[in-house]
């Protein structure tokens, strides 16, 4: 396994972190180490978007609707 040094983090987001240990009742390294873990499973958010998008039937344009509206009247 691999080590990590993240320097220079801001006191606030120190202290965010720990409070969430605390509440998970864990140490702030096994916090650390779960929400890394749990963040590099997860899909990135661009692919969930294009997925979502290839499942979303697409929208006619204004003009497009416009020509098939004429169309059909005729």
């Amino acid at each position: 396994m691999a080590n990590l040094t993240i320097r220079n983090i801001d006191d606030d987001v120190v202290f965010a972190l720990k409070k969430r240990a605390r509440r998970n009742h864990r140490s702030l390294e096994a916090e650390l180490r779960d929400i890394l873990t749990v963040m590099s499973r997860k899909p990135q958010m661009k692919f969930l978007a294009e997925r979502v998008a290839s499942m979303t039937p697409r929208q006619p344009r204004p003009s497009e609707q416009q020509s098939r509206d004429s169309r059909a009247s005729l």
